[in-house]
């Protein structure tokens, strides 16, 4: 039992970073020991050989395979995670937009300049990807509406894409959907429990894991480098979108404004909130590496 509470609790950390835009879930779970085995069970639950052990009714063969107590444990400590934070998300993002832009801000950009750290043998190719990257992110930003479509259909591909990228170490979920205008949506769905919403945004996490992880899997192993950068990248050029005074209308409903240029308003504030979530990141970071060594 003292064993399942112990994967309960890093799966509660794992679900407050997959809340945060800008921590990822993965590197919690590199961070805490449990990455290889989390990767394990899934690659189980995909595969065929493992589903023919249910069909032929060897029901303790099929639950080791799929490491189920490990896998009830961790979904446990994740789901009391996000439903215990997504209310104060939706509060402090509809109260101090600007100071929680900014945190995510702090965070997005220290996680790059470590991700970025970690590359070696810089080529000219190696930059050409990396600014590939960059061009993509912050051409799909400035292109795309603020406002997305909140169709069942969507909110299912947000969770089809958000959920391949919440188990890479570095690559964040949350931010992908800030990217595609759905993580204060997503967020007041689950304070809310709107029910609807959630289930269908959890249809579209399962058809992600099954349609999207092989092959993301098999891209990181084969184009391991190239793959990241262009990831990187892409979490640089976004950067736009999370701009703390970005979302002029968030500030305005959150008296902001009062007639100033929201530019000039909160900077203290900002700054003092991005130093902190930089810092939060870079206590991982340190974390991380002591843990290797």
């Amino acid at each position: 039992m003292i064993k399942n509470i112990v994967v309960a609790l890093k799966g509660f950390a794992m679900g407050a970073a997959n809340v945060i835009p800008g921590v990822s879930g993965g590197t919690i779970a590199l961070l805490t020991g449990i990455f290889n085995e989390l990767i394990e069970a899934l690659n189980a639950i995909m595969s065929v050989s493992t589903w023919k052990l249910l069909i032929k009714g060897q029901f303790k063969e099929f639950w080791e395979t799929i490491h189920g107590t490990f896998l009830l444990w961790l979904a446990i400590g994740v789901i009391i995670s996000v439903f215990s934070l997504a209310k104060l998300m939706e509060y402090v993002l509809a109260h101090h937009p600007v100071q929680t832009w900014a945190f995510f801000f702090g965070l997005i950009v220290v996680s790059a300049v470590f991700m970025l750290s970690d590359i070696k043998g810089w080529k000219g190719k190696e930059v050409a990807w990396l600014v590939l990257g960059i061009a993509l992110g912050a051409f799909i930003c400035l292109l795309s509406p603020t406002e997305t479509t909140s169709d069942m259909w969507f909110i299912a591909v947000c969770g089809a894409i958000a959920i391949c990228t919440m188990i890479l170490p570095g690559i964040s979920g949350s931010f992908i959907l800030v990217l595609l205008g759905k993580y204060e949506y997503i967020m007041k769905a689950v304070s809310d429990l709107n029910i609807p919403v959630l289930l269908v945004f959890a249809i579209g996490c399962v058809i992600g894991i099954v349609a999207f992880s092989k092959f993301l899997h098999w891209l990181i192993g084969k184009y391991e480098k190239q793959t990241l950068l262009v990831l990187i990248g892409f979490t640089i050029g976004a950067l736009v979108k999370v701009w703390p005074w970005a979302d002029k209308v968030a500030c305005e409903a959150a008296n902001v404004l009062n007639g100033q240029p929201v530019e000039a308003l909160h900077i203290g504030g900002a700054v003092l909130w991005a130093l902190i979530g930089a810092g939060l990141v870079l206590a991982l970071e340190l974390l991380t590496r002591k843990k290797d060594a």
